[in-house]
């Protein structure tokens, strides 16, 4: 590789970043938390890489001097190192997904619009009551609730659990303000998750814990749980934020969904492409050495996927890359990823975003950023794209 640029996860312009990294090329050298990768930056290379056949997502193929130089506990090496069905391929991948895989149907999708519905509602009500003299975070006090509340009642977390595994996780991915990571945090969680799983054994439900109870190891139950936990709400979390924040700095966006002229699963589509909720994503490797867009990857290389850069890229979606437009048809985009390793949680997401978008602007038809739009700071994770706090001010100014 040619000198690697750094990735920096407290950059306050991370689209800026995006910017230069296409300017680049189509694979740029990178060290990611300290890990040394390949960045995959614009559409087509991005989903070229998702979906190559000689590209793998399991660790044995990451070049073994790499590996052992990587350090350990960022959120980079984290994701490289987890064992469940996001790393794995082949016929273990998809004997861990298709378990899981039944939870997210189109029948449990339909089935789950209801609860959804419910759990908005109480999220706006629980808004209502907030003091309204000063700003509230929309974050912190709606984007938070109603993701976090519907993975929690699909695994079948039970209540007692729910707000220490809530601040674990949070410290495990840095996006909010949950105690250090650590060692004795990351026992704590694998405890924890332990206990639900033998309540959801000795008390069986109708939750996704209790049907994977009867196709996965326990090892493998407790990871594949703790990805469907951590990835079942923070995605969606930074999807309402970055629409939610989209629309208030967009009003005539905004006018277009409360007229009814476009569809506010529009706006969550054009969110997703725009402002992804994902920024990177690790890491494939290649099994063999395999020439893309005319860059030669060595066999064991890592390659970063770049999904935020991608939803800018110029040669993809033209002169309007770089603007939130809904009058645009809905343009394919990689936030949820391509291929084998597509995201189960999509549809949840999706339908999660759609209804809490238009539920809560027709709550609060006043609402409005509490301060400037640049005066916003991006969360301090290479993983996630979105801001660490959306001030509004329910009542308008």
């Amino acid at each position: 590789m040619t000198e690697a640029r750094l990735l920096d996860p407290a950059s306050p312009h991370p689209h800026a970043d995006n910017r230069r990294l296409r300017a680049a090329g189509p694979l740029v050298p990178v060290l990611a938390e300290g890990v040394a990768a390949w960045a995959a930056t614009r559409h087509a290379t991005l989903r070229a890489v998702l979906s190559h056949p000689d590209l793998s997502r399991d660790i044995a193929c990451w070049n073994p001097d790499a590996r052992r130089a990587a350090p350990a506990g960022t959120p980079v090496t984290n994701v490289i190192s987890d064992a469940s069905m996001l790393n794995a391929e082949g016929e273990r991948h998809t004997r861990l997904r298709a378990p899981a895989a039944q939870a997210f149907s189109p029948r449990r999708m339909r089935a789950l619009r209801p609860h959804i519905a419910a759990h908005t509602r109480r999220s706006l009500d629980r808004l209502a009551g907030l003091d309204r003299s000063g700003p509230v975070d929309l974050r912190r006090e709606f984007a938070y609730a109603l993701p976090l509340g519907v993975i929690s009642e699909l695994l079948g977390i039970p209540a007692s659990h729910r707000a220490e595994l809530h601040s674990l996780t949070e410290a495990v991915t840095r996006v909010g303000d949950g105690p250090e990571d650590s060692p004795a945090l990351r026992a704590r969680i694998y405890d924890l998750l332990t206990e639900i799983v033998a309540i959801r054994r000795a008390h069986p439900g109708d939750d996704l814990i209790s049907g994977l109870l009867r196709h996965l190891t326990d090892a493998e139950l407790l990871d594949t749980v703790q990805l469907l936990y951590i990835a079942g709400h923070i995605t969606t979390v930074n999807l309402i934020t970055n629409a939610a924040h989209a629309l208030l700095t967009h009003p005539g966006q905004l006018a277009l969904l409360r007229s009814g002229t476009v569809p506010w699963s529009t706006a969550v589509e054009e969110t997703l492409r725009w402002d992804s909720p994902v920024s990177y994503f690790p890491m494939r490797y290649p099994v063999r050495d395999v020439e893309i867009d005319g860059v030669l990857l060595r066999a064991g290389d890592a390659v970063l996927g770049c999904h935020a850069s991608a939803g800018r890229d110029h040669d993809q979606y033209g002169p309007r890359a770089d603007r939130f437009d809904l009058t645009v048809p809905p343009r394919a985009h990689l936030s949820f990823g391509h291929g084998r390793h597509f995201c189960l949680g999509a549809p949840l997401a999706r339908m999660e975003a759609e209804i809490a978008l238009q539920a809560l602007f027709g709550a609060f038809p006043r609402m409005a950023l509490a301060v400037p739009p640049g005066g916003l700071r991006s969360v301090d994770n290479l993983l996630s794209n979105s801001v660490g706090t959306l001030p509004v001010l329910l009542s308008g100014r």
